[in-house]
């Protein structure tokens, strides 16, 4: 106990190893299963370091060197006395001090029994089983030190009976390492005097391998002892048999008739037997060109024209599948075979590549043979797999033979077949547009619910359909072409195919090809010939109108942002951007609408020319009713009206006054008209009627007939009015009116400004072009006589 706690402190001490011993004494034994436990890490932590202070301890567990303490009153000292401690309080503290020096004294007391306590109870089971370990320990080196004896007896023994035995056998040692050289020599001898029988069961047995090893390994041998007799005639003897048997594997490799491995192996049988590498090595290859040759007949009898039908060729897969098991792997045992006999020889690289390349140019036309009768565009599954197969199968080519052109001109295969197959493609779109716009033109021409005779029933869903039909035909041709790049194709990830093939292939010679070739398709719609538009029908020209613009305005975009999402076409290259196609199809819809408006209007017109030019004019009856043609004039336009308006929204429109339909009755009788028309009997009436006339039109707006059209039903009526009513004023101005004829035009007139007011953005159009109608008859006129107003409004609503 001296050596744990410090010097001084022997009073405590002493009480605590009392405790510590009545404790034992009571019978309290110290079991593991009775030591207690400290549940609280922190607690355990601070006795520790309560023990530390209480010991003068630091971190590391050592006492800190500090000058001992000569003071007999430290209680912490060596020199600490007790009685002098006590004498000292007893003077120096009250009363009250020394109890609370004493409580103080004795909690720190009591805390150190506790944390003492706990220490030997928490060490208690670490030293049991301590204990226990030595105990262990103890009885198992006994066992081994046993162990150890025995083996050093063992040994001793064995070295004892090894000296023995070398000491015996000492002097006979010599004469068995003598005899057993002699044994050696006389089995090489034997082997060697058997050699020529041994060849001749070999080349008996055409086991010309064996024979030639055989051989090689006894050459060495013979030669060097070729001097003596006897070893001269075995070698004689084995140069003849190994002539012999360089004739026979000579004439099984100029037959040819074996595999190429069997060719392979008597090749270098015949460079083991130093014959010239530079004969075989042209012989070698004159054997595989025939192989191989045959292997290409037999691939061109498969796509010979004379066979009976197409439908008897072997599909594109087969095909390329018995071309590369046959020719292809043929010349890659080929190119192995001869880089594994010649690889020693310098002209091995230019003679093989040269051999290769000529062999693999007659297979690459064979195969661009087959592709190209692959015409289908249904299922690209096979054509896929049998490119991915051939242009796999030329890799390995590439690895054996390294610089060989022969895997890039295999790949250009690929890519021209994938390209060939996109123009393909594009022709089946194509094909299928002008075919969906042939079912069109049926669909119209065939007869349905109709306004004033003209079909117009069913444009919205005919526009509908075309535009679905071609859409979705769009979608699954490029869902077919998608194959060419799914993931597991190996080409399709290659840099100098997919780049290429998606952007300029798939992007620019497909798809925009196909909305380029819409849209100059429609505009050569507007290009027939004739005053009545050629053989086309109007209503296809609005429709083909209608579809462009919704190219221009949604269907474009959508197609070529599905185009890039599902190729993930990189723009490295030059591409057409969305904004010039849109622009074309917007160029293509205007020309096709304006085209639209004049032929609707050179067929009015029309019926106006004939209706002026084959009526007499001067000697006609005075008007009762409307013309029919002016009836027919307004049926056509509302009909044409009620057709625009399927496709094409109204459109902008200029305020009406409230008496549109009656202006032409205030204009045809005011005073300014009745004096112009009055002033045409005084001799200078022609004159004064042609100034007031021309003074007029100056002030007018001018009117441009043939104006491009927007994309509404306003504009488009409009137009096709205007055109109608210029060619009505031309012809009135060809021809001479009497009295009844003038006022026959007054009626017609009236009657078209009663209804065609309602069509035309602006009003003002109409009554403008009427009235100059009327000023023109009435300038023509031989005798002005103007009918009153309220006449003409009688026949126009009678009519």
């Amino acid at each position: 106990m001296s050596l744990l706690f410090p010097v001084g402190s022997e009073a405590k001490h002493t009480a605590i190893t009392q405790e510590l011993c009545a404790a034992s004494a009571s019978g309290c034994r110290l079991s593991p299963g009775s030591v207690p436990v400290a549940e609280d890490p922190g607690r355990r932590r601070r006795v520790h370091g309560m023990l530390k202070i209480y010991y003068g301890l630091n971190e590391e567990g050592k006492a800190p060197e500090q000058p001992e303490s000569l003071d007999p009153c430290d209680i912490n000292g060596p020199h600490f006395d007790p009685e002098l401690y006590l004498n000292k309080l007893r003077r120096e503290c009250s009363l009250t001090e020394l109890m609370d020096q004493e409580t103080c004294m004795v909690r720190q007391i009591r805390s150190l029994d506790s944390d003492m306590q706990t220490l030997v109870y928490e060490n208690y089971n670490k030293f049991i089983s301590a204990t226990d370990t030595i105990r262990k320990m103890k009885n198992d080196f006994k066992k081994m030190e046993d162990e150890m004896d025995c083996l050093s007896a063992n040994m001793a023994a064995i070295t004892e009976f090894s000296a023995r035995i070398s000491g015996t056998l000492q002097d006979q040692h010599a004469q068995i390492t003598k005899l057993s050289g002699v044994h050696t020599l006389l089995r090489k001898l034997q082997f060697l005097f058997e050699l020529p029988a041994r060849l001749n069961k070999c080349l008996e047995l055409q086991a010309y391998a064996q024979a030639v090893n055989t051989h090689r390994r006894a050459r060495c041998v013979l030669q060097q002892y070729s001097h003596l007799p006897s070893f001269k005639g075995i070698q004689d003897d084995c140069h003849a048999i190994m002539d012999k048997l360089a004739q026979e594997l000579r004439q099984k490799f100029r037959d040819g008739g074996s595999s190429a491995k069997d060719l392979s192996e008597c090749v270098e049988l015949l460079l083991q037997l130093d014959e010239p590498a530079e004969e075989l090595c042209d012989k070698f290859l004159s054997h595989a060109r025939s192989r191989l040759e045959s292997d290409l007949q037999g691939l061109e009898a498969e796509i010979r024209p004379s066979l009976p039908s197409p439908a008897s060729n072997t599909d594109i897969l087969e095909f390329i599948d018995r071309g590369c098991n046959e020719f292809v792997s043929s010349l890659c045992l080929v190119i192995t075979s001869y880089q594994e006999l010649f690889i020693n020889h310098a002209q091995k690289g230019e003679l093989l590549h040269a051999f290769v390349d000529d062999l693999a140019a007659r297979y690459f036309m064979l195969v661009e043979r087959r592709i190209q009768e692959e015409k289908g565009v249904g299922d690209n599954s096979l054509l896929v797999r049998a490119l991915d197969r051939f242009h796999r199968r030329l890799q390995a080519v590439a690895k054996l033979l390294p610089g060989s052109a022969v895997p890039n001109k295999g790949t250009e295969i690929v890519i021209r077949a994938a390209t060939e197959r996109v123009k393909q493609y594009l022709s089946a779109l194509q094909s299928f547009y002008m075919d969906s716009l042939t079912d069109v033109r049926q669909a119209l021409a065939t007869p349905r619910l109709s306004v004033a005779g003209t079909s117009v029933a069913g444009l919205p869903e005919l526009l509908s359909s075309l535009s679905a039909s071609i859409l979705n035909q769009i979608k699954s041709v490029l869902a077919s072409v998608h194959l060419f790049t799914a993931k597991d194709i190996t080409f399709s990830n290659k840099p100098y195919f997919k780049g290429e093939f998606c952007s300029q292939g798939v992007r620019e010679s497909l798809v925009v090809s196909f909305i380029k070739f819409v849209c100059q398709s429609s505009r050569q719609f507007c290009e027939t010939a004739g005053d009545k538009g050629g053989s086309t029908p109007p209503a296809l020209l609005l429709l083909l109108s209608r579809l462009c613009l919704e190219y221009e305005t949604s269907t474009i975009s959508y197609i070529l942002t599905l185009t890039d999402e599902q190729f993930l076409v990189q723009h490295h290259s030059p591409v057409t951007p969305v904004t010039t196609l849109c622009a074309e199809a917007r160029e293509a819809a205007q020309k096709l609408l304006n085209h639209y408006v004049k032929v609707q209007g050179l067929i009015i017109s029309q019926m106006l020319r004939k209706s002026v030019e084959t009526r007499d004019w001067v000697n006609t009856i005075e008007p009762r009713n409307v013309r029919a043609v002016m009836k027919r004039v307004v049926e056509d336009t509302t009909s044409i009206d009620v057709q625009v308006g399927l496709l094409y929204e109204e459109g902008v429109r200029k305020a009406h006054s409230s008496d549109s339909s009656k202006r032409t009755f205030s204009v045809y009788s005011s005073s300014r008209q009745q004096a112009r028309y009055a002033a045409s009997y005084t001799p200078s009436a022609p004159m004064d009627t042609n100034l007031l006339s021309n003074i007029h039109k100056l002030f007018s707006e001018r009117i441009d007939i043939f104006s491009s059209v927007e994309f509404n039903k306003v504009s488009v009526m409009t137009g096709i009015i205007k055109i109608s009513l210029k060619t009505f004023l031309e012809c009135v101005r060809l021809r001479t009116f009497g009295r009844y004829g003038l006022q026959q035009i007054q009626v017609d007139c009236h009657y078209l400004q009663m209804y065609l007011w309602r069509f035309v953005s602006d009003e003002n159009l109409v009554h403008f072009l009427l009235d100059e109608i009327v000023g023109s008859a009435a300038h023509r006129c031989l005798d002005p006589a103007p009918m009153e107003q309220s006449v003409i409004e009688v026949i126009c609503e009678r009519g």
